[in-house]
């Protein structure tokens, strides 16, 4: 609550009590009425018919980096020229397929080496990097580079996905298009993220998991100016590939095609809470296992470019154990998800997988991990589905493949649409919801940061991924301002008020001094450092109207604190005075950046403080008509 003026008894004024009112004396003002839920503004308008080109060029973009994982990989383990994606095998070359990850490796070390370091890694937490310190600006190389080596990688037999690769490349290529055009970090960022989306829809036709990705993930914000672009980015990217698809050229969707698994009962939906448990802790094992390989190679006395041609030798002895744990793996997913792999199948390849791509990730190889993600994640709930009673294993396989995504990436929301949006199995949506939500508290509890900002919080940087309303923008500044507000006059001598603020010290807080002429109109402002300045010179003691500022910024009452606190930034003060909106001489205040954190006060008082409200108090009976209630004699 605000705290009242008193009139002051000296000879430097105070502000005159009937100059503020409580929050409840007043009715809300124009400026408060027009407050938004949103902060959308027409700005946006702009960014539209360029989510528009961003979302057709990511999705082009993605469509023909799936053809250049096909060519090469059809090239090494076929001998032939295609583009069609199929998995890599052994029946044409035998045991000497396993130099072909290792040469793959090699190429994108050199790549890497010469060509950009940013194409090291899966691409997501790149993509957070450039968003979060690098203002959104991409190298327009990486268009190029990123596609071609994870082409390269995962041709070459790497256990990845797509999807890594094409969010960064189309990250880059909306950053690159919004670099053409005068547009600030923010809306950069949006076009970014856009495009990032876009190739994630063109790659699995998952449009509105796409959208929620990017919204968990990447933009770090949820609101219309983000939401708008990343959207109609995802809708066009789908559009284009559902063209494709009925061109034939590309699989349609749903990319995986399961039985339906009808209505889950209550037994059912208590077991998917156990899926989503061992799949928060299979995330915890995976991130332990990449970030261990990857200072496992720091240790190498080698340079980092031969590090992806290693990282390649451990994928082709893989290989040799298990084909199936090579490349993309979409075909496998699918046969998992089918029920079609048996029980020591699926633990051979959820161990051959997990370390193969463990160390060839850790190498800084370039490929993505949500692949990998679904393919180990469903391999883990077949291979529960051997002990829970309820569900068939393509069930617990799907419940899997979604509770280890939600576990590792933290994107709940992301991973039970995702889930759906991969199947069709609209079924299973309970389910998912219950193991992605136990997973995503397991996970959350158990490792502070995930496998994607980990990479970001080793290189010094923070992600929160905690998204709220600010508590600035729940507070108005008339909620939070100082009212018992220190003025001064024009003509007194600056030692007055020195004087005044050493017997008083607690008015130094203060730190700014409204002038104020007969009419109690403000004319000025007075800064302490001002009078310590002033009479700093020996034998000096001007006038306070020599020392005061005219040229004012201030606050108004009926604005949010966040509006005053961005202002403050702007113009580099810690200190406004608060004056009315339609006349600037009336002072109605002062807010200090101590004031603002009023705000945040208030806000951890609702998170911290515990109180009992209701208390439940026994019923007695009441007296009888007698009024003793006690039995009397012969009764």
């Amino acid at each position: 609550m605000p705290r009242r003026s008193r009139r002051r008894h000296s000879s430097v004024e105070g502000l005159p009590e009937d100059a503020v009112m409580g929050r409840d004396e007043r009715p809300k003002s124009s400026a408060e009425r027009s407050l938004g839920d949103f902060t959308i503004t027409p700005e946006v308008w702009r960014l539209i018919p360029l989510a528009i080109a961003v979302g057709a060029l990511s999705a082009v973009v993605a469509l023909l980096l799936l053809d250049l994982i096909g060519f090469f990989t059809q090239l090494a383990y076929y001998g032939r020229i295609g583009l069609r994606v199929v998995p890599p095998t052994l029946s044409h070359f035998g045991a000497i397929t396993i130099v072909i990850p290792v040469v793959g490796g090699l190429i994108v070390g050199l790549m890497a080496r010469y060509g950009s370091e940013q194409i090291r890694g899966h691409g997501i937490p790149e993509a957070m990097e450039t968003i979060l310190v690098g203002g959104s600006r991409v190298k327009p190389r990486l268009v190029l580079l990123k596609p071609i080596s994870s082409a390269v990688s995962i041709g070459a037999g790497g256990p990845f996905g797509a999807e890594g690769p094409i969010i960064l490349t189309g990250g880059a290529v909306g950053s690159v298009l919004a670099q053409l055009f005068h547009l600030s970090a923010i809306e950069r960022r949006a076009l970014l993220v856009a495009g990032a989306c876009g190739g994630m829809a063109a790659v699995f036709g998952t449009p509105v998991a796409a959208a929620l990705f990017g919204i968990e993930l990447l933009v770090f914000e949820l609101k219309p100016r983000s939401m708008v672009p990343i959207g109609i980015s995802v809708v066009v990217a789908e559009s284009i590939r559902d063209v494709f698809a009925r061109l034939g050229l590309i699989k349609g969707a749903p990319l995986f095609l399961v039985p339906a698994h009808g209505t889950f009962s209550s037994m059912g939906v208590a077991e998917a809470a156990a899926i989503g448990i061992a799949g928060a802790l299979l995330a915890w094992v995976l991130t332990k296992a990449v970030y261990g390989a990857e200072d496992a190679f720091k240790k190498l006395p080698i340079h980092w470019a031969w590090w992806p041609a290693i990282g390649g030798l451990v994928v082709g002895l893989g290989g040799l154990v298990d084909p199936k744990a090579l490349g993309v793996g979409y075909a496998v997913i699918g046969n998992e998800l089918a029920g079609q792999i048996a029980l020591g199948g699926l633990v051979l390849l959820l161990g051959v997988k997990l370390v193969i791509w463990a160390v060839a990730l850790g190498s800084g190889t370039s490929g993505g991990i949500i692949a990998p993600l679904l393919m180990m994640g469903a391999a883990l709930g077949g291979i529960l589905a051997s002990v829970l009673p309820g569900g068939t294993e393509a069930s617990w396989a799907l419940m899997g493949m979604a509770a280890t995504m939600s576990g590792v990436t933290r994107s709940p929301f992301t991973s039970v649409i995702f889930a759906f949006e991969l199947t069709h199995d609209t079924g299973s949506l309970l389910p998912l919801l219950t193991a992605c939500t136990v997973a995503h508290l397991i996970s959350s509890l158990i490792l502070k940061r995930s496998i994607l900002t980990e990479k970001v919080a080793r290189r010094g940087f923070h992600v929160l991924r905690e998204y709220s309303v600010d508590p600035l923008e729940a507070l108005f500044v008339r909620e939070a301002m100082m009212t018992n507000v220190l003025t001064v006059k024009a003509d007194r001598p600056a030692s007055e008020l020195h004087d005044l603020l050493e017997r008083n010290p607690v008015e130094r807080r203060q730190r700014l001094y409204p002038a104020i002429d007969d009419s109690q109109e403000m004319i000025g402002v007075v800064g302490w450092s001002d009078v310590l300045e002033a009479l700093a010179s020996e034998g000096c003691d001007p006038p306070l109207g020599q020392l005061m500022h005219t040229d004012i910024v201030s606050a108004f009452p009926d604005e949010t604190l966040r509006s005053a606190a961005d202002r403050m930034a702007m113009h580099k003060v810690g200190v406004l005075p608060v004056v009315e909106r339609q006349d600037s001489g009336h002072l109605r205040g002062i807010l200090t950046q101590y004031d603002l954190l009023q705000a945040r006060e208030r806000q951890l008082e609702e998170e911290r403080h515990r109180e009992r409200i209701l208390r439940v108090r026994a019923i007695r009976a009441r007296p009888t008509a007698h009024g003793s209630g006690r039995r009397l004699k012969g009764q």
